[in-house]
């Protein structure tokens, strides 16, 4: 079994997922559960033919990921006059 990494983003209608591993291969859906079910099926599909065609199967080269926090100083902004 091989496992890739999917990123999936919020959109103003809904979600949208992409793997960083395997370029061109997206998918979207009306919630996160069905983006992330339809990239599932795209990426099963997108590889399946690049077997098919004798393409080199994508590696996974990530490993895990994990968010963040950071709290940043405020600074003041002043704008130049020119």
């Amino acid at each position: 079994m091989n496992k890739y990494l999917i990123i999936i983003d919020k959109t103003s209608t809904g979600f949208s997922a992409y793997s960083p591993d395997v370029e061109g291969c997206v998918a979207v859906g009306t919630s996160k559960k069905e983006c992330e079910k339809n990239m599932r099926e795209a990426l099963q599909y997108h590889i399946e033919f690049m077997i098919e065609k004798g393409y080199e199967i994508p590696k996974s080269k990530s490993s895990a990921a994990e968010f963040i926090n950071l709290q940043f100083k405020k600074v003041a902004q002043t704008a130049a006059v020119l």
